[in-house]
């Protein structure tokens, strides 16, 4: 089941990464809590190296499952700094 997005009506579905353009989709609360638990042992990073630090509530994943965007306090954080990118995980989905 994926988790609700804080985003209103067809918003979703003109969303997509500032990087390459791809559209993004919810990530599930399986994929949402392996994340978290990858983060809880401190080696996750953001694409410009810094450390995640706290665990999140919700987030959107580029169709493609190769970037993650964080989602804080019901606003989609579409930066390019503040993706996370799938690569650095093993078997998390």
């Amino acid at each position: 089941m994926d988790l609700p997005v804080p985003v209103a009506g067809n918003l979703l579905d003109i969303l997509c990464c500032p990087v390459s353009k791809t559209p993004l989709v919810v990530l599930s609360r399986q994929q949402l809590e392996k994340l978290n638990t990858a983060i809880e042992t401190g080696d996750v990073l953001y694409v410009n190296g810094e450390k995640i630090a706290a665990s999140l509530s919700e987030a959107l994943i580029t169709k493609d499952g190769k970037v993650i965007y964080p989602i804080e306090e019901d606003i989609p954080l579409l930066l390019q700094e503040k993706g996370i990118g799938t690569g650095q995980f093993q078997d998390l989905w």
